[in-house]
């Protein structure tokens, strides 16, 4: 993991975003997992990232999804265009390239990408609310390996969460009834080589914070993300292939009231000369719709700082705020 020295003193100390073993919580003894537990809720509060070694999805599973994103973001742009749906703020399907921009940015991000949500039964009471998947018929595996992407790490999503009942003195099941039928969405982001003549104000992804509880990213195929630690200054986060990168978001923040702040991060443009592609896929963990963000007791302190809002409202005014809902 890359690393960067404390301003220059007698102790000279590396800062780090934590790296830690999700298996000494699902299968170690008893002190291994209170001693994930303490770092993890130290990672997000000290940093507000933190990197999962040792995760229980196979490589060869996230192997196989990145060669299907490069083949994705390959077609032709008519092509993805079949699948751009504005009418539902891009909440499925295909998003082109300079469509999103950064929360109270001027120029748009320098990104394409797609996103996957949760399949729901007819007649199930969020399916007017949760948009319908789109598949690219020309990718015809692409359904199959995506799906299981999605439910693999919605499960650990489950797993991190239930880690933070224990410091936020919440019922172990908090979370996962909060988010067991959640809106959460895979994003599947493609970065091409920044054009000759853009706006060089532009960068790949901007500054900014994720709307959702807790983004789970699978380590992207090329550098560039940085975090803005909690001393204001940017770290670079690097991490091993298929590592599992986790950060906190907004509503988390609101549900702490900022105990777990949410991070500040961003992608810059490459600068050593390559320009090259660049892939990732996040997954952003929402809550259920009718989920209220109310300050959790445990994190009351002087009073709460933002007023109860329904996940659903909040996420309809972040969409609003980074264009891609009106």
């Amino acid at each position: 993991m890359e690393v960067t020295r404390e301003n220059a003193g007698a102790s000279d100390v590396l800062r780090r975003v934590p790296e830690l073993s999700l298996n000494s919580y699902i299968e170690g003894s008893q002190n291994d997992r209170h001693r994930f537990i303490d770092n993890f809720f130290s990672g997000l509060k000290d940093y507000g990232f933190i990197v999962l070694k040792d995760h229980p999805i196979p490589d060869a599973l996230l192997n196989n999804a990145y060669a299907l994103l490069e083949e994705l973001f390959a077609l032709k742009n008519e092509q993805k265009m079949k699948y751009a749906l504005k009418e539902n703020g891009f909440q499925r399907g295909y998003t082109p390239f300079g469509t999103e921009h950064a929360k109270d940015s001027p120029v748009m991000d320098l990104k394409e990408f797609w996103h996957v949500g949760r399949d729901l039964p007819e007649g199930h009471r969020y399916a007017s609310i949760y948009p319908k998947n789109v598949w690219p018929t020309e990718i015809p595996e692409f359904q199959a390996i995506m799906a299981k992407i999605f439910r693999a790490l919605d499960d650990t999503g489950k797993i991190m969460l239930e880690a933070l009942t224990f410091p936020l003195e919440l019922e172990r099941d908090y979370f996962s009834k909060m988010m067991g039928e959640g809106n959460s969405i895979l994003r599947l982001l493609h970065y091409p080589p920044v054009p000759e003549g853009v706006d060089p104000r532009c960068v790949r992804a901007a500054a900014h914070e994720d709307i959702n509880l807790i983004t789970i990213l699978v380590a992207a195929t090329a550098s560039g993300l940085q975090l803005k630690d909690r001393d204001g200054k940017w770290l670079p986060v690097e991490s091993d292939p298929n590592s599992l990168i986790v950060d906190a978001g907004d509503m988390l923040a609101r549900l702490t009231n900022d105990v777990i702040p949410s991070t500040t991060h961003r992608v810059v443009n490459p600068d050593d000369g390559t320009n090259g592609h660049r892939y990732s896929m996040p997954m952003f963990i929402h809550p259920n719709p009718d989920a209220m963000l109310t300050c959790l007791p445990s994190c009351t302190g002087a009073g709460a700082k933002y007023p109860p809002i329904s996940s659903q409202d909040f996420l309809y005014q972040r969409l609003r705020e980074i264009g891609l809902m009106k």
